[in-house]
């Protein structure tokens, strides 16, 4: 066959032309970076620098020594959905039925099975600006669109059941996805605001999904559930971030009776279930909380560093730092270019930050998010590399 008559590949699809999550393209040159030689500090990705807790790796090595590994039901193991469920009684004094709950693969996959039984072609969602990159584009790939609900520093980033309404009045909304506590602001929706979300979305039945997966990670008021309000809500948390498990990719939702069967039906056909060992590892991470408090401590002080430090060399516009481990920082008086920034940021300094316009595509051009999940002595060595580099 000649090149002339060899048929054309075929071009991705539309779906697939989603926007770049820009955490992970500055993880690529960084590492393109380790790899020619030269020293990078890791600021740009939200993990964890320390290792799942002990008990976690030995209910994983115990599981590899001859239990076997197969499929679960797609809803989960019945151990760690009970687990989960009693998570809700010891940490926020509700009662939540183990059937409400599904084991899901990362918090990403409870997104993906959220917008797909919630959700329709066209349907208009509000999310919050800045927010979680992935929300976005995940729901493009769906078809779904994300309505952008603008907040400010001068607001405290908090979107409300105020701008909740009002954006519906003008076209009507099919859900609304907020965090608290948020991603890359840090910042907390208050509990009584959370629940005036709740209801107005009950209300107006609007579909309302409540991530929750830097819950227990608040430095001052401890975190509110949507469940404490209402029994409609979907919400979403993981394994990843408190726990410290992000590469065993095991999170869970609790959604209302009604959506149980057919997120179960979802999950059954685009992935059968969530791997096994991840699942009885995860079921041992409720039982490490001295350890994982120990970790949270560590990020606590490195919170207070960058609070009293960042002002010092000229980044001295963050906003409230309530929870999760993100520094979101103004850095308009350098640049309006917030990805060249950071680009030349890691060339020049070694140091690695995530620009804002991956969470904010209106306005975070004058903006970088920093995760100070790391060590302590990333944190410093940070502080000192930027120090030198912005009076350079």
């Amino acid at each position: 066959m000649s090149d002339f008559e060899r048929p054309a590949f075929r071009a991705s699809s539309v779906r697939a032309r989603v926007k770049p999550f820009l955490a992970m393209d500055v993880l690529n040159a960084a590492v393109a970076r380790e790899n020619a030689g030269a020293p990078v500090i890791h600021l740009e990705i939200g993990e964890p620098a320390a290792p799942p807790p002990r008990l976690v790796r030995e209910a994983a090595i115990k599981a590899l020594g001859g239990t076997r590994i197969s499929y679960t039901q797609a809803l989960g193991r019945p151990s760690l959905r009970e687990r989960i469920a009693r998570y809700y009684r010891d940490r926020h004094a509700l009662t939540v039925a183990a059937e409400r709950v599904v084991v899901t693969t990362g918090s990403s996959g409870g997104f993906v099975l959220a917008f797909l039984a919630l959700f329709d072609v066209g349907a208009r969602v509000l999310i919050a600006n800045p927010g979680y990159p992935a929300y976005r584009n995940i729901m493009q790939a769906l078809g779904v669109e994300a309505v952008g609900a603008a907040t400010s520093a001068a607001t405290g980033h908090i979107v409300t059941a105020g701008m909740i309404e009002a954006a519906h009045r003008v076209q009507s909304l099919d859900g609304v996805l907020l965090m608290s506590p948020a991603n890359p602001t840090g910042v907390m929706t208050p509990a009584p605001e959370l629940a005036a979300i709740c209801r107005t979305c009950d209300r107006l039945g609007i579909a309302f999904i409540s991530d929750e997966i830097y819950h227990g990670l608040t430095y001052g008021a401890p975190e509110a559930s949507a469940l404490a309000t209402t029994e409609r809500a979907v919400v979403i948390n993981s394994f990843s971030k408190y726990y410290c498990m992000t590469g065993w990719r095991v999170g869970w939702m609790v959604v209302p009776e009604s959506l149980v069967r057919p997120i179960e039906r979802l999950q059954q056909n685009l992935s059968i279930s969530v791997p096994t060992l991840s699942q009885i590892a995860a079921e041992a991470a409720f039982d490490c909380v001295d350890e994982l408090e120990a970790v949270k401590a560590g990020y606590a002080a490195n919170r207070a560093v960058l609070m009293d430090e960042l002002p010092r060399i000229g980044f001295g516009r963050i906003q409230p730092m309530d929870g999760a481990f993100y520094a979101y920082v103004d850095v308009g008086e350098f640049t309006n270019d917030s990805v060249a920034f950071c680009g030349k940021m890691l060339a020049e300094a070694g140091v690695a930050t995530t620009p804002g316009l991956d969470f904010d595509p209106d306005n975070g051009r004058r903006a970088l998010r920093i995760s100070y999940a790391g060590s302590a002595d990333d944190i410093r060595g940070a502080v000192a590399a930027l120090k030198g580099w912005l009076r350079a």
